[in-house]
């Protein structure tokens, strides 16, 4: 997870670029990104739901549980902003990006469906050339914006039962029995918390 997704020499990320991975159970799609917002189709209950952040305030105060988030900057030009996460403003729906120092950073978007299937078409791009891209996953999904972190022992922390879930689009993605692997909005993607070192 270096420089997000532009990420070879991160530590939570693997050599393809992507650091995350994780899973348990199989709720159906709802619209909080894929878990059932803690109820099933049938009313009873189901997988807890992603948290919801509606600020970046907000969002920093969510990360803070899983890593230091005092010194939060949404101001591109801060050195701890990553070059190049400009990309994700338009065609990602982005619309904050924050960064909280330590190599974690904040996007806040619009709409969850577009987030997420931005990310598999990208991702299908980059396969062509590197098949075992994105095998770990990358974002940490909330239901209104994702975190980028670049230290294995956020993401671990982040996974844990009640937090965020990692975004994973790799088709041979399949995590040991135990783990969730709830479908999300887009089709060939989940919501895991398998995290794979």
């Amino acid at each position: 997870m270096a420089a997000v997704f532009a990420l070879t020499a991160v530590t939570a990320c693997g050599s393809d670029g992507a650091p995350l991975d994780g899973s348990l159970g199989n709720p159906a799609p709802a619209k909080n990104g894929g878990t059932d917002g803690g109820f099933d189709g049938d009313g009873k209950a189901g997988a807890p739901a992603l948290p919801k952040a509606g600020s970046m305030a907000k969002a920093a105060q969510i990360v803070a549980r899983y890593a230091d988030c005092s010194d939060l900057s949404t101001d591109p030009q801060d050195d701890d902003f990553f070059p190049g996460d400009e990309i994700y403003d338009q065609k990602w729906g982005v619309t904050e990006r924050g960064a909280c120092g330590k190599g974690t950073r904040i996007f806040m978007f619009k709409d969850l469906k577009t987030f997420q299937a931005r990310y598999k078409t990208e991702l299908d791009e980059d396969r062509k050339e590197s098949p075992n891209r994105g095998h770990r996953g990358k974002f940490l999904l909330g239901q209104d914006f994702a975190v980028l972190p670049d230290q294995k022992p956020v993401i671990r922390n982040a996974i844990k039962p009640g937090g965020l879930l990692i975004l994973n689009c790799h088709p041979d993605f399949n995590p040991p029995s135990g783990y969730r692997k709830d479908p999300a909005l887009i089709k060939g993607c989940v919501l895991t918390n398998y995290f794979e070192d």
